[in-house]
Formats: structure tokens, C-alpha cells, sequence
């Protein structure tokens, strides 16, 4: 994605967002009291308020850099969602066991990151497109591989050397969420900021 900056957007603000994912559902009611619902995405996005994280006169300024420098809605970015940023849960450690990718045919080199949300016997696959620099551990049936294989950080891809013959393949990693800007215009000022009153500065995700 051409117009997409690999960065991250300042963390200490981060911290102080809030948001999370997004769905759309279309409902329609019938005449018999029963209603239809579906819905035209098949994945969820992520929406953030990025005002409530500023606490200081330097978050400001730190935003409104970032914002300058990304032209506004222009251009993308990373953003670490403090509340779903690693592939096993929040109070967890990281472990190369967390999350299934595939299973080695022999053939297959290129795995792609993901992470399962399971609730009540259902499953939604997330694809993870933004892995953290350094924090990728990857797995075949339990074993840790230290090398053979190495990680795309712009797009969540795992390539091995050589294609596993047999085993299933399964990797632990941090992870940022790509989003961009989902306003061309930032209204707050100092008084609001001592105040604790700060005009929304919202985000949203973007598909890459």
C-alpha cells in the first residue's frame, strides 16, 4: 500500500484511546414480527477516539506532528491497541504454540499471521498484516524454529526456506492494527487539555 507510512502512532497516547472493533449488521423486519439480518462486511474494523489518550500539553504537540506528517486522512499507520495487541491474551506471554497458521504439505513455503477469536463454537479468523519487529516466534507440531524461516513486517507473511513436509505450523507475535486519520482536522487547544476536555481525534483501520 503505497500510501501507507510504517510507523506507529505515539504510544503513550495510545494507552489513553479508546475504541475497538466495528461490525455491520443490516436487519429487516418482517411483517410477521420475525426479522432477517445479515451483513455486507465479512470482517470487522477496528475505531478509535485517540482524544481521550492526551494528558499533556507534549501528547498534543506529539499528535499533532504525527497528524502533519501523515497529511491528514492521507496516509496510514500503525496503532498499538493496548487492549488486543499480542496473539495470546493481554496478561499473557507471548509463546510460539498461540496461534494455528496451516500445515506443511511440502510444498507450501508462505504462511500467512492470523489470530482466532472462539466464542460458543464459533470461530472468526483475523488477518494480522502488522507484526512487531522481533516479537515473531514460529513453531512445526510444538517445536520452536529458531531460523529457517523469516518474517514479511509489512504484510504478516511467513516464508520458510524450505516447505515443512508434515506438521502443523503455529506462530506467536505482537501486533499493530493499520489505520489512518478519520478526520482532516484537529480542534483542541491547552485550556481543554487542564480542563480534561478534549475534542475527539478519531482513527479508524484501513484494509491492506
Amino acid at each position: 500500500m503505497a500510501d501507507f507510512d510504517e510507523i506507529q502512532f505515539p504510544e503513550i497516547v495510545a494507552r489513553g484511546a479508546q475504541g475497538g472493533p466495528e461490525r455491520r449488521t443490516e436487519i429487516v423486519e418482517l411483517t410477521s414480527g420475525f426479522e432477517e439480518r445479515n451483513t455486507p462486511w465479512a470482517d470487522s474494523r477496528r475505531k478509535y477516539d485517540v482524544g481521550s489518550g492526551i494528558r499533556h500539553p507534549d501528547h498534543l504537540a506529539a499528535v499533532v506532528a504525527f497528524f502533519e506528517a501523515r497529511s491528514g486522512r492521507l496516509r496510514g499507520f500503525r496503532f498499538k491497541d493496548w487492549s488486543d495487541h499480542k496473539s495470546c491474551l493481554p496478561s499473557g506471554n507471548i509463546a510460539p504454540t498461540d496461534q494455528i497458521l496451516g500445515a506443511g504439505d511440502g510444498s507450501t513455503t508462505l504462511f500467512q499471521l492470523s489470530k482466532a477469536y472462539s466464542s460458543g463454537g464459533r470461530t472468526w479468523s483475523r488477518t494480522i498484516s502488522k507484526p512487531v519487529d522481533g516479537t515473531v516466534v514460529v513453531a512445526i507440531d510444538g517445536t520452536p524454529q529458531g531460523s529457517g524461516w523469516s518474517t514479511d513486517l509489512t504484510t504478516g507473511e511467513i516464508t520458510f526456506d524450505v516447505a515443512p513436509a508434515s506438521g502443523t505450523i503455529t506462530a506467536g507475535f505482537e501486533f499493530d492494527v493499520p489505520c489512518r486519520f478519520d478526520t482532516d482536522i484537529i480542534q483542541t487547544n491547552l485550556t481543554n487539555i487542564r480542563l480534561g476536555e478534549i475534542r475527539a481525534i478519531p482513527i479508524v483501520e484501513v484494509r491492506v
